[in-house]
């Protein structure tokens, strides 16, 4: 079967300019709100798993979590740590894969994952949220996104895989594999979390339907 998450090879080619980084550099701010409520309740240790550049690692630092960040994109990292240097903060950079992350089961309280594991078809998507119900402690949380059928994108370019489309000339990562589903899709996807909130969100631009996920691990 042929590997369909490759986004971050894109993901990667846009780190490298400041332009490409320009609008990824503000946390988002329902990240931020959930991120403090998480950090009064007493959570210490954080994973931002698709960290990118850097901008919620950053913020969960901040806060004072023991952050671990984790991408696949070279380039994103290697910004993200300079800018923690640069702040003084304590970040933990590793390199890695979505659906085989490098870290011991039950390895953190709160989870956070923002437009990152609907990069892929299906089975990409349950290993990574697998590999998130991994490495979360029980009773630990998860935020995180991923594409609804709202979404205006859904059913441009071709269909890979059932809800799965590729957009060859398609803008930013669009040429790459990105899976969409409904919430009962979603609330599938998530057995063995307990879902706290769910909420579909325009999210940047008109027709940008993303699902808004909390959820707890059973």
């Amino acid at each position: 079967m042929a590997d369909t998450a490759t986004a971050h090879e894109s993901w990667d080619a846009r780190w490298q300019s400041a332009e490409g980084r320009d609008e990824w550099l503000n946390p988002d701010a329902r990240v931020v709100r959930f991120a403090q409520e998480r950090r009064q309740a007493g959570d210490e240790t954080a994973l931002d798993l698709g960290c990118g550049v850097g901008r919620h690692s950053l913020a969960l630092a901040r806060l004072g979590f023991v952050t671990t960040a984790l991408d696949a994109s070279l380039s994103g990292l290697e910004f993200a740590r300079a800018a923690a240097e640069e702040e003084g903060l304590a970040v933990i950079f590793e390199r890695g894969a979505m659906t085989a992350l490098p870290f011991p089961d039950a390895s953190f309280q709160y989870v956070l994952s923002l437009n990152v594991i609907y990069h892929g078809d299906a089975t990409v998507v349950r290993q990574a949220i697998q590999e998130i119900h991994r490495v979360l402690k029980p009773g630990g949380f998860y935020q995180g996104t991923m594409l609804s059928k709202r979404n205006h994108r859904y059913g441009e370019g071709k269909e890979i895989a059932p809800n799965t489309f590729v957009k060859p000339d398609g803008d930013g990562d669009k040429d790459h594999p990105h899976f969409y589903c409904n919430a009962a899709e979603l609330i599938d996807l998530f057995d063995g979390f307990e879902l706290l909130s769910l909420e579909d969100v325009e999210q940047k631009a008109p027709g940008s339907w993303h699902w808004y996920v909390t959820a707890e691990r059973r």
